[in-house]
């Protein structure tokens, strides 16, 4: 049980590093948070600092979700609470430490997460997500529809851990429906038809 609450505590931090706003600072002396969407994700930062750094963002807050999980299964940890650590550590993004327990989205991180314990889902969700936003130019429109097909990916495709299975989609149905409600202003824009669209310049 210590062992596991130590993991807590790493993927909480892990999952509060604003790689997105720290960037910002360091590349261009500005807070993403102040522009754009003003939010601290990825998506945001891609618009805002451009195609190089938006990707890193993407690249750094899925990490967050990944490696603490990784780390956690080598020293033994499985199960169900692997599950947890991985809600922690979106938790973490989206209210982090750093940034006085505000924080982005959770896509990013969520996908580090899923990718570690359900990567059979995720690529079946990288493909959805693709095909939306190839067709709707829409990145929020893309995430929420993922989100709404987590949990029902989850149950029927194969997962990493079979004996969490239903923890998974728990959490899956947990997530996806915080992710949904983190999008409500995108929800908004979307059906006023005032939604940016994604635009690879």
């Amino acid at each position: 049980m210590i062992k596991f609450l130590v993991f807590v505590i790493i993927a909480y931090l892990f999952g509060s590093l604003p790689c997105g706003v720290w960037l910002g600072k360091v590349t261009k002396n500005m807070d993403i948070r102040e522009h754009g969407s003003k939010n601290s994700g990825a998506t945001n930062a891609y618009r805002i600092l451009g195609p190089k750094y938006g990707i890193m963002v993407l690249i750094l807050d899925a990490l967050k979700g990944y490696i603490p999980l990784y780390l956690a299964s080598v020293f033994g940890v499985d199960g169900v609470y692997l599950v947890i650590l991985g809600l922690v550590a979106i938790l973490g993004h989206s209210f982090s430490f750093f940034l006085k327990f505000k924080g982005g989205k959770g896509v990013a991180t969520s996908l580090g997460v899923f990718l570690f314990l359900m990567p059979h889902v995720i690529l079946v969700l990288i493909i959805v997500f693709i095909v939306v936003v190839a067709i709707s130019g829409y990145i929020s429109l893309a995430s929420i529809i993922c989100s709404a097909l987590l949990p029902i990916l989850a149950f029927f495709l194969p997962v990493r851990d079979v004996t969490a299975r239903f923890p998974l989609v728990g959490i899956s149905l947990i997530v996806g429906i915080f992710v949904i409600y983190k999008h409500k202003a995108n929800i908004g824009r979307l059906m006023e038809g005032k939604e940016n669209k994604f635009n690879l310049k």
